[in-house]
């Protein structure tokens, strides 16, 4: 898919950040300052997994993972769905309406923002988790809330319009809401963690890679460079800018408002 236009189109930033923001409290408070005063219209996407598996374990539900993925069976949606859509997602919310920011949370099935496919049980079976379609994203009504004055807050929850929640990686969310709604506003999607981005040393903050393009891309994975869990966060980057985001920032949330990382093009 060929990028779209952003002439004339309003900037947009989304905002993804995962546990080690969500779960520690200083570490939120800081990033939710910055968010606030992140210029213009955004959208903040959260994950919550190491808060998710704690509380399976208080409960005695057991927390299966496969290649590093969560398997959500019914017990595990419910749970999920309680700890991301419930007491993360309205935290953060109320946390930003303390500091003024107009903040709606919202799951995937909340105006059918986000409708998912269930995932297949072949070749493994991950139970109840969905994968999104920017084509069949309801921009249009996210573009209402922004444009309304509203920041949408999204957990990692999203729905099959046949009755059923679904559990969804919040990278992939935030892949899709950008790429979804980079055909109404010129997007950039910015992935904060815990690193100060791409690095040719993941032992040396110093080695960051400041900027990469898919041929750059390519050739640090089979030089090894960039491997491992990197990889499917980049692979999403990339997707993201062929949908047609302008931009992804992959970057320490400390550093969201400066913008230092690595730039993706």
């Amino acid at each position: 898919m060929l990028k779209s236009s952003t002439e004339n189109k309003t900037p947009l930033s989304v905002v993804k950040i995962g546990g080690n923001i969500v779960d520690n409290p200083d570490a939120l408070e800081s990033f939710l300052d910055d968010f606030h005063q992140l210029k213009g219209q955004k959208i903040l996407v959260h994950g919550g997994g190491v808060m998710a598996s704690k509380m399976a374990e208080q409960l005695g539900i057991e927390t299966k993972m496969i290649h590093g993925r969560r398997v959500t069976d019914e017990d595990t949606l419910r749970l999920v769905t309680m700890v991301y859509a419930g007491w993360i997602n309205k935290r953060i919310v109320a946390a930003l309406q303390k500091r003024g920011c107009n903040a709606i949370g919202l799951s995937g099935a909340d105006g059918n923002t986000i409708p998912s496919v269930r995932r297949s049980p072949e070749p493994i079976d991950f139970g109840y988790v969905g994968d999104p379609d920017p084509a069949k994203t309801n921009a249009t009504f996210i573009a209402r809330l922004v444009d309304g004055g509203a920041v949408p807050i999204f957990c990692a929850i999203t729905h099959d319009k046949k009755g059923s929640l679904l559990n969804t990686n919040a990278d992939t969310i935030a892949n899709t809401l950008a790429t979804a709604c980079s055909r109404l506003y010129q997007t950039t999607l910015y992935y904060c963690f815990e690193k100060e981005g791409v690095l040719r040393d993941l032992n040396d903050p110093n080695s960051l890679i400041p900027s990469i393009n898919l041929k750059e891309y390519e050739e640090y994975k089979q030089s090894g460079i960039i491997a491992g869990g990197m990889l499917p966060k980049l692979d999403n980057a990339f997707r993201a800018i062929e949908g047609g985001v302008s931009e992804v920032v992959v970057l320490h949330a400390k550093n969201l408002l400066n913008g230092k990382g690595t730039i993706l093009r």
